[in-house]
C-alpha cells in the first residue's frame, strides 16, 4: 500500500474552517485539498453543507474523524459508524482518517483523545475494531498516530512496533502526525528520528503539519501540548523534510483549530509546504 491509495494529491492541504468559507469561495486559492472533521457534518442539512457541497466541487476532499473511539474496550458505536458511511458515500473523499485513540466508556463519551496501553490485548482489540470500519465503509482508512503525555506500565509493545504491526494485520494506512510524534517524543524523552524510522513509511497515505504549546511539568521538565493554535515549529518542520526525503512527496495537511489566522497566514505555511514537496520530487 502506499500514498496512491488515497488519492489525494502530492500537495498541501488546509484544514477548512467556516470563517474561511467564503473567502475560499470568493478566491479559489490554490489549495491541494481540503480537510474536514467528519463530526462537523453528521446532520442531514445546512450551512456547513451548503458550502462544503459548493468546496467539494472544486478541491479534493479528506475527511477526519475525532469520534470513533479506535481503542476503546467497548465495541464501536454502530450508529456513529452509520452515519459516517453515510457522510462518505455523500462526499465521497478521496481519503478518511482517525486517531489511535480512546474517547469513550460504555455509554460515556469524553471530549478528548486518550492513550493506550501497548499490549497484545489492545492490539487484537484495534485490529478488531479497524478490520469493522473499513468492512462497513468498504474502503482502506488511515490510523493516525497519537498525542501523549504518560504511557502506561503495563504496556510491552513498542509504539512504533505497535503501529506497524496494527497497519500489518489490517492493511490500513498510516495517518503520519509529524508534530504528534515530536511532541510525544519530548514528553517521554524519546528520539524523534528513532521513532520515525521505525514506522513503515510506505503505508503513509497522508502527513499532517500542526504547532505546540509549550509548558512545564511538576518536575520542571519540558511539556509539550499538541493544541493546534500555533505555527509550525521549526523543529517539526526539520522532521517533516526527513520524512519527505525517506517517502518523496505525500498529501499534507497544515492543521490550526485554535488561535485561528487569517486564511493567508495559513496559506503561506501550505506553501512551504508546497515547496518541500517540490523538492522531493513532485510538481505542485
Amino acid at each position: 500500500m502506499n500514498a496512491s491509495t488515497f488519492g489525494l494529491p502530492p500537495r498541501a492541504g488546509l484544514g477548512l474552517k467556516t470563517e474561511h468559507f467564503r473567502e475560499v469561495l470568493g478566491s479559489h486559492p490554490d489549495i491541494g485539498f481540503f480537510e474536514v472533521h467528519a463530526e462537523n457534518y453528521m446532520v442531514t442539512g445546512g450551512p456547513f453543507h451548503h458550502f462544503l457541497g459548493l468546496i467539494r466541487e472544486q478541491y479534493p476532499l479528506s475527511l477526519h474523524g475525532v469520534g470513533l473511539s479506535i481503542g476503546a474496550e467497548g465495541p464501536l458505536d454502530t450508529q456513529h459508524l452509520k452515519r459516517l458511511a453515510a457522510l462518505i458515500e455523500r462526499y465521497q473523499p478521496h481519503s478518511f482518517s482517525e486517531h489511535l485513540a480512546w474517547s469513550s466508556h460504555g455509554p460515556a463519551f469524553l471530549n478528548d483523545l486518550l492513550p493506550l496501553a501497548y499490549d497484545n490485548a489492545t492490539l487484537d482489540r484495534v485490529c478488531e475494531h479497524i478490520d469493522q470500519v473499513q468492512s462497513t465503509l468498504k474502503r482502506p482508512m488511515l490510523l493516525e498516530n497519537p498525542a501523549t503525555y504518560l504511557a502506561f506500565e503495563r504496556s510491552t509493545i513498542d509504539e512504533a512496533d505497535f503501529i506497524g504491526e496494527v497497519i500489518r494485520r489490517t492493511s490500513c494506512g498510516l495517518l503520519l502526525d509529524v508534530n504528534n510524534v515530536y511532541v510525544s517524543c519530548i514528553n517521554h524523552r524519546r528520539d524523534p528520528l528513532a521513532y520515525l524510522n521505525a514506522l513503515p513509511f510506505q503505508s503513509i497515505g497522508e502527513i499532517h503539519l500542526a504547532g505546540f504549546a509549550e509548558d512545564t511539568d511538576s518536575l520542571g521538565d519540558r511539556l509539550l501540548i499538541d493544541d493546534h493554535g500555533a505555527p509550525i515549529d521549526n523543529a517539526v518542520w526539520s522532521l517533516y523534510q526527513h520524512v519527505l526525503e525517506r517517502t518523496g512527496p505525500i498529501a499534507t495537511l497544515i492543521e490550526r483549530d485554535n488561535q485561528l489566522p487569517a486564511f493567508s497566514v495559513l496559506h503561506a505555511e501550505a506553501r512551504q509546504a508546497d515547496e518541500l514537496l517540490l523538492c522531493a520530487g513532485g510538481r505542485p
